[in-house]
């Protein structure tokens, strides 16, 4: 099954660009921003710019093992990576952190967020070979700015998705063009009734049938009640009515 948790492309590739930009005035700054369902682990999203090892990290569900994300959702406060984080976790084996030194991964901080949506959200700095001498204390000095840019981030993604979310339940809706009397009859007209069988389906004159078909057939903009029933149907634009429906 695959995971649809945060998983837009093109709004992920926004807030990565996002992160990007803010971070430039850190030289080779490397990040992971990540988004775990606090009630559901397995729905996790991460943006980084070291995805070779997070591709990884991904399908492997590390995230249930990670001694920093199990640090996190038991904080609020930011803090440094350090050989007590797997002991504090309760981890016995910090197998995960020695797999990452194999991609240079040295040291880090984790800025955590807790959002309105059960998440855990941290932004993670992530300190290698490349880092420099005196990454960890610049980050120490700039850990308001950098808590605030986590916030601002994931505000902007949420944001991101309200919207997306937004656009696909108005395509919904507008797909819903038949009024509930237009829906019923073409429905029952789709289903192979006759005008007069629909009329005593659901208890209206047969006039009253004829004039609701006519309406389907302007909407849709063909000529005849059959163009507008196959019209309807590959559309997905009849919704099923139980037989004891009443309007």
């Amino acid at each position: 099954m695959s995971n649809l948790f945060f998983n837009n492309e093109f709004i992920n590739n926004t807030i990565k660009d996002y992160l990007e930009r803010k971070l430039d005035g850190y030289q080779n700054i490397e990040y992971a921003y990540a988004i775990m369902n606090k009630k559901n682990p397995a729905q996790f999203t991460i943006i980084s710019n070291r995805m070779e090892w997070f591709q990884i990290y991904t399908e492997n569900n590390y995230q249930f093992i990670d001694p920093v994300l199990i640090t996190a959702s038991h904080r609020v406060s930011p803090f440094s990576w350090d050989e007590n984080i797997a002991i504090k976790s309760g981890l016995k084996i910090p197998k995960i952190f020695d797999m990452a030194r194999n991609y240079d991964f040295i040291n880090g901080y984790t800025f955590v967020l807790h959002d309105q949506n059960h998440n855990l959200v941290v932004l993670s700095i992530i300190i290698d070979k490349h880092s420099g001498d005196n990454m960890e204390e610049k980050i120490v000095k700039s850990k308001s700015e950098l808590q605030m840019l986590l916030i601002t981030a994931h505000e902007k993604l949420l944001l991101l998705y309200q919207e997306v979310n937004s656009i696909a339940e108005n395509e919904k809706i507008d797909k819903e063009i038949f009024s509930k009397r237009e829906n019923e009859i073409i429905y029952w007209a789709s289903m192979g009734k006759t005008y007069q069988e629909i009329a005593l389906i659901l208890g209206i004159k047969l006039s009253t049938v004829k004039f609701h078909i006519g309406n389907a057939v302007k909407k849709l903009g063909v000529t005849n009640a059959k163009h507008a029933i196959r019209l309807g149907i590959e559309l997905q634009l009849i919704r099923p009515v139980l037989p004891d429906a009443k309007r």
